[in-house]
């Protein structure tokens, strides 16, 4: 009688298959990590222009930048005094940046105090590294180097 069987994998089969899945997750994975990285840097920096810009338009309208208190939620809202004034709101919400921690804005500026300070800790939270996305970063183009 005739033996009708099924043909399976092998277990060298099946582990030659997974080795080969291994080595290709080991060299997609990182380079889908790093675009994932770089779309959030330049969505960062888009974010900073725009706010870049309704703070020009606010400073236009009310003669003066938001107060280190007031931050970037005066253009969302109107302070108090500027009820005569603000013609807003400059931008529909403040946003964190792409990482999830509130940008930081300081009116005097850290630099100039005859302007503001506005800029992210990127990708790892903390401020004064090497990943920031400063003024600099904007006007040069830049991409902060770090990890």
């Amino acid at each position: 009688m005739a033996r009708i069987g099924r043909r399976a994998f092998t277990l060298i089969e099946l582990l030659l298959v997974l080795v080969i899945l291994a080595v290709l997750a080991s060299v997609v994975v990182p380079l889908y990590i790093h675009r994932v990285d770089e779309a959030k840097y330049k969505v960062t920096l888009s974010e900073i222009q725009l706010y870049k810009t309704a703070l020009a338009t606010f400073q236009l309208d009310n003669g003066r930048f938001p107060t280190t208190e007031e931050g970037l939620y005066a253009l969302v809202q109107a302070p108090n005094d500027l009820a005569g004034t603000w013609n807003g709101p400059y931008v529909e919400q403040v946003t964190p940046d792409k990482w999830g921690n509130p940008y930081r804005y300081a009116c005097p500026g850290n630099d100039d105090p005859t302007t503001y300070s506005l800029f992210s800790c990127g990708k790892d939270g903390q401020e004064g590294t090497e990943d920031d996305i400063t003024r600099y970063t904007i006007s040069t183009g830049a991409a902060p180097q770090g990890p």
